[in-house]
C-alpha cells in the first residue's frame, strides 16, 4: 500500500538523506533551534533523560543538545501548555508546543481559538503570535478520544494557518516554514506516517521514507503538491489518505483510468488555483479525507469548486470520508470506518463512468 512519494525535481537537493517522517520533523526542529535562539519546545515528556521524546519520539535527543530551558517538559495540562506558548509568542519567542495526541487540544480550545487566533486582529496588528502547535492525529487503534482528524475545527477559525504533511520532505520544509511564520500554525501529523524508527512504532504504521535535504529549506505554506499527473479525474487527499489514494491511482491506471492526485498539504492558506487548473483539465473531482463526512475540509473545498469551477465539471463532486459516527476502537470496525484503497478505487471508477 505504501510507496515513497517523490517530490518534484525543483524541490530536491543533491545533498540529501533518507529519513522517516519522525526523523525529518526532528531535523527541522534542530535546524530551527540552531538558527534562532527564540525557538523553544514545550510539551509532555519531551526531554525525559534516556527516552520518550514526546508522545511519538519526535524530540528524542534534543534536550541533550539544547538543554531543558529550550526543551521544556510540562505538567499534564493542555491549557497550561498552549497558554504558556501563546504568552511566550506574544513576547517575541517562537514556541513549538506539542500535544501528545491531537484530540487533547480540545482541552485548550479557548486559548487556540479565542487567544492565539485573534490577538493579532484584536490588537490592530500590534501583537504577533508566532506559535506552532503540533498535533498527532489519525486513527491508530485507540478509539474515539485518541484518533480523530481535527482539521475542520481549525480551518473554520480565522487567524490560524493549517498544514498537514504526508512526506518526510514536506514534514521538514513545512515545519521550518511554520516556525518562521508570524502567525499561529496548526501542524497536523498523522500517527501512522511517523515511521518505524525512533523507538515507538504504531501496529499498523506505514514507513514513508524519503529523500530530505540535509540543510535548511522551506516548503511554502499555502501550496499543494501534484503527486501524480492524470487526465480522467482529479483526486484531492492529505496525510495518510494521500498514500492510499496513490495506491488506488495505480490500480485505476491498470484499467486505463489516469487519476491526477493532488496532496492538499496546506489547508489554510489553500492553493485553490492549482486545484482549479487540474479540475479544468479532468472535469471530475474526488475528495478523500479521513475526517467525518459532514463539515470536513472536503466539504469546504467542494463548495469553493462548486462556486468557481461549475462549468468545468462533467460529473458531481464526490467525496470519500469517514461516516458521521465516533471513531470505533475495534480494529475490524476501524478498518471499515477509515477510507480504504478499495473504497477510493471503486468510487473513482464509478465517477469516471458517469
Amino acid at each position: 500500500m505504501i510507496r515513497n512519494i517523490p517530490d518534484s525535481p525543483a524541490e530536491q537537493s543533491s545533498a540529501t538523506r533518507r529519513l522517516s517522517m519522525t526523523e525529518a520533523l526532528r531535523d527541522a526542529l534542530r535546524v530551527a533551534m540552531r538558527a534562532d535562539p527564540s525557538v523553544f519546545l514545550l510539551g509532555e515528556d519531551l526531554g525525559v533523560p534516556g527516552g520518550f521524546g514526546g508522545g511519538f519520539t519526535v524530540t528524542l535527543g534534543l534536550s541533550e543538545e539544547f538543554g531543558h530551558e529550550r526543551v521544556m517538559d510540562t505538567p499534564i495540562s493542555e491549557i497550561a501548555i498552549v497558554g504558556a506558548a501563546i504568552g511566550a509568542a506574544m513576547m517575541g519567542m517562537r514556541p513549538v508546543a506539542e500535544m501528545q495526541y491531537g484530540d487533547f487540544v480540545f482541552c485548550a480550545m479557548d486559548q487556540v481559538v479565542n487567544q492565539a487566533a485573534k490577538m493579532h486582529y484584536m490588537s490592530n496588528g500590534q501583537v504577533k503570535v508566532p506559535l506552532v502547535l503540533r498535533l498527532p492525529v489519525g486513527a491508530s487503534g485507540r478509539g474515539a478520544q485518541h484518533g480523530q482528524c481535527t482539521e475542520a475545527y481549525f480551518l473554520h477559525t480565522p487567524g490560524l494557518k493549517v498544514v498537514c504533511p504526508s512526506t518526510p520532505y514536506d514534514a521538514k520544509g513545512l515545519l521550518l516554514a511554520a516556525i518562521r511564520d508570524d502567525n499561529p500554525v496548526v501542524f497536523l501529523e498523522h500517527k501512522l506516517l511517523y515511521g518505524a524508527k525512533g523507538g515507538r512504532k504504531e501496529k499498523t504504521s506505514l514507513d514513508p521514507m524519503g529523500e530530505v535535504p540535509a540543510g535548511d529549506y522551506e516548503v511554502p505554506l499555502g501550496t499543494v503538491a501534484v503527486r501524480r499527473p492524470g487526465s480522467h479525474l482529479t483526486i484531492l487527499a492529505n496525510m495518510l489518505m494521500t498514500h492510499r489514494t496513490l495506491t488506488a491511482a495505480e490500480r485505476l491506471a491498470a484499467e486505463g483510468i489516469e487519476a491526477e492526485v493532488i496532496d492538499v498539504r496546506s489547508l489554510v492558506p489553500l492553493d485553490l488555483e492549482t486545484i482549479r487548473a487540474s479540475v479544468a483539465r479532468t472535469g471530475r473531482v474526488l475528495i478523500v479525507e479521513e475526517d467525518n463526512l459532514s463539515g470536513g475540509w472536503g466539504a469546504e473545498v467542494a463548495a469553493r469548486l462548486g462556486e468557481t469551477s461549475f462549468d468545468d465539471l462533467d460529473a458531481p463532486i464526490t467525496r470519500v470520508a469517514a461516516p458521521d459516527t465516533p471513531l470505533p476502537c475495534a480494529a475490524a470496525l476501524e478498518s471499515v470506518y477509515v477510507p480504504s484503497v478499495e473504497r477510493i478505487t471503486d468510487t473513482a471508477r464509478r465517477l469516471v463512468q458517469e
